[in-house]
């Protein structure tokens, strides 16, 4: 009996026990439903505070203030490996202003840690009543020491990507540069922003930080020593399509790219379009040999000027006789090459243009890319024009690589600023000319250098070919005689060239030193003869000394004697 007590009394011990803990449980349940829901409350403020509140800020006009951080941006390297731009992490600073009881105050105590910033501009944005501002992105660890310090729960960090530019200036155009969100917004910034911010592969260019440097010291110093207005270089791989080098004058530095102007911003390499003016004949010349109505032979009559209409086509370095198609080249003969061009027939060198890609915005991986202007309708006269640079524009670019096509073995390359693992070989390029006649572009660039308008890029070693043009430039519909773009296109080593140099000059000013002269002979060659001079030793180019000046010299007057007793106007009847 007993025992039946006791174990009704265990049993009603049990139950109180149990509902005890029963109770507990659900307490336990309700504070976890009460944090979650806090949290998720929470988790709600930051959403609207990152994303409605940014959406305000954009609609108010505010370009300074956004909710969303700067993604840290992979790198970008030159062929070498060394470091064009990357991103640092750094904090930037926000504030609650609705959390604010004195902005007068806290606008003071800012503005003594941040001198980038005006009082009125701090207090402007501190009196906005914005859940969500920022007061100043990128600030140094010792701002942010001293902002911390203030104490004041209204402010707040963000850390962010900071994107920098080591090399500043030297490789403005190229590069590019982001906006305050960190968004490519011009040059490989742009063209591989989504790669930029979803991998962390860099983007490895073509470009060799040392030849850039090179160049860029060289235009910078004609350009300046000319007075010139802008300028450009590059310097390309002949059987890659390889840019090595690319600089255009005025630049920027897209560290501080809010400074620049627009002027400096514009890359005249890719983007700007000229008239080349004679170094369009290495295309016009190109395009009569590969016919194969035009031989070295030929000779053409330049003793006097060829009129149409009221305007004129003479020659700067008139010889005021015929010439022999090698003449025609190396003394840059405007009337040689209209007439010579004519004898193609009406539409075979713009036909031939068209194949040098003439006609097409030339590609390369930057936004920034010139489409050309020509002649449309083509008529007879633009045919004479065009055959040396009149009247057609195309950019730097352009005349790089369709140059390169022709000294190369006669295939147009895929101009590219990204070093590939596999490089594409020449092979699959479009053939535009012969490989003899690519032989024979060879043999008179040379001539022009030993012998033309273009000794001044001679290079003792290096057997540079090249050829110079002076284009008067079309300022609103009209041709200026004060006013020429300067230009010469070098290749060496000519025997079998390995690399491209250009050089333009824009409205450079004689000086003594070239006796009143602003030709391209006399502004533009010089910058390539100190590339060439300083990039072959660097690439172990050897020099071949067995073959100076005065042996090809000898070589080229033997040659043209041998044209010109072998040769007459009666007999060639290919004048026209």
């Amino acid at each position: 009996m007993a025992h039946g007590v006791f174990e009704q009394k265990k049993l009603t011990i049990s139950g109180t026990q149990a509902q005890a803990l029963d109770q507990a449980r659900l307490r336990l349940v309700w504070v976890v439903m009460v944090l979650m829901m806090g949290y998720f409350a929470i988790g709600l403020r930051m959403g609207d505070l990152t994303l409605l509140h940014h959406k305000d800020l954009e609609a108010s006009g505010n370009d300074t203030a956004s909710a969303v951080a700067r993604p840290l941006r992979g790198e970008i390297v030159d062929r070498n490996g060394n470091l064009l731009t990357a991103s640092l992490k750094m904090a930037s600073v926000y504030a609650n202003t609705t959390m604010i009881d004195d902005p007068q105050q806290l606008a003071k105590k800012l503005g003594a840690i941040l001198p980038e910033q005006s009082y009125a501009d701090l207090l402007e944005k501190l009196s906005s009543g914005k859940e969500f501002i920022w007061i100043q992105r990128d600030v140094t660890p010792k701002q942010e020491y001293a902002i911390n310090a203030i104490g004041n729960p209204a402010l707040g960090f963000q850390d962010e990507g900071r994107r920098i530019y080591p090399e500043a200036n030297m490789t403005a155009h190229i590069l590019g540069y982001t906006d305050v969100d960190g968004n490519g917004i011009a040059g490989i910034e742009k063209y591989f922003n989504k790669q930029l911010t979803t991998t962390d592969k860099p983007v490895q260019l073509t470009i060799d930080l040392r030849i850039q440097n090179i160049m860029h010291r060289e235009l910078a110093a004609a350009v300046e020593k000319f007075h010139a207005k802008d300028g450009v270089g590059m310097v390309m791989d002949v059987n890659t399509g390889e840019i090595i080098a690319m600089v255009s004058l005025p630049d920027f530095d897209p560290n501080h790219v809010g400074d620049a102007s627009d002027w400096e911003k514009f890359n005249r390499a890719t983007l700007g379009v000229f008239e080349m003016g004679s170094t369009f004949k290495l295309f016009s010349m190109a395009a009569a040999l590969d016919s194969g109505k035009v031989h070295f032979s030929s000779v053409f009559d330049a003793s006097e000027p060829i009129k149409i209409g009221r305007f004129k086509i003479s020659d700067y370095h008139a010889k005021k006789r015929a010439l022999t198609v090698p003449e025609i080249f190396i003394y840059s003969s405007n009337i040689g090459t209209a007439k010579m061009a004519d004898s193609l027939g009406p539409t075979a060198l713009k036909d031939f243009y068209k194949s040098m890609g003439f006609m097409d915005t030339a590609p390369v991986e930057l936004p920034e890319r010139g489409a050309p202007i020509y002649p449309s309708p083509w008529s007879e006269v633009s045919t004479l024009t065009a055959s040396f640079g009149h009247g057609i524009a195309v950019s730097p670019l352009h005349l790089i690589r369709a140059a390169s096509a022709l000294v190369n073995g006669g295939i147009m390359p895929r101009s590219t600023l990204v070093k590939q693992d596999n490089q594409p070989s020449i092979s699959q390029g479009q053939r535009v000319v012969s490989a003899e006649t690519s032989q024979k572009i060879r043999q008179l660039l040379e001539l022009v250098v030993a012998d033309g308008t273009g000794t001044k890029a001679y290079v003792e070693g290096y057997n540079v070919g090249g050829k110079t043009g002076t284009a008067e430039k079309n300022i609103h519909g009209h041709y200026e005689h004060n006013a020429s773009l300067s230009s010469f296109i070098g290749v060496f080593p000519i025997q079998a060239p390995r690399y491209a140099v250009l050089a333009i000059i824009d409205e450079p000013q004689g000086t003594p030193d070239t006796h009143g002269f602003s030709t391209g002979g006399w502004t533009a060659a010089p910058v390539v003869a100190n590339v060439i001079e300083q990039m072959g030793p660097l690439y172990q180019i050897p020099p071949d000394l067995t073959r100076g000046r005065l042996d090809i010299e000898k070589e080229m007057s033997a040659y043209l004697k041998d044209l010109k007793e072998g040769s007459t106007l009666a007999s060639l009847g290919t004048d026209h």
